[in-house]
């Protein structure tokens, strides 16, 4: 069996209409959190990191909308516009 620790994995980009869709999605969910009184930087942060959908409000839908996307989208689009 070939040892390919070597190589690097490419991960399928998100194409553009989903972009969007993330991009919306994190704004409606950072404003539900902050109107809340949460950090949204702290709890986003929270649910990449583990997944558990409890550091999101479920103010204004806002833990049913961050459920519609991955979180490898989530970093990806982050990651996007902060490398800009």
């Amino acid at each position: 069996m070939p040892d390919n620790h070597e190589a690097t994995r490419v991960i399928p980009k998100v194409d553009t209409g989903r972009k969007e869709e993330v991009h919306r999605i994190l704004l409606a969910v950072a404003a539900a959190l902050q109107e809340k009184g949460y950090n949204p930087h702290f709890n986003i942060t929270g649910y990449l990191l583990s997944g558990d959908p409890a550091y999101i409000t479920s103010h204004n839908n806002a833990r049913n909308l961050i459920r519609r996307i991955e979180r490898d989208e989530i970093l990806e689009e982050l990651l996007r516009h902060y490398l800009k």
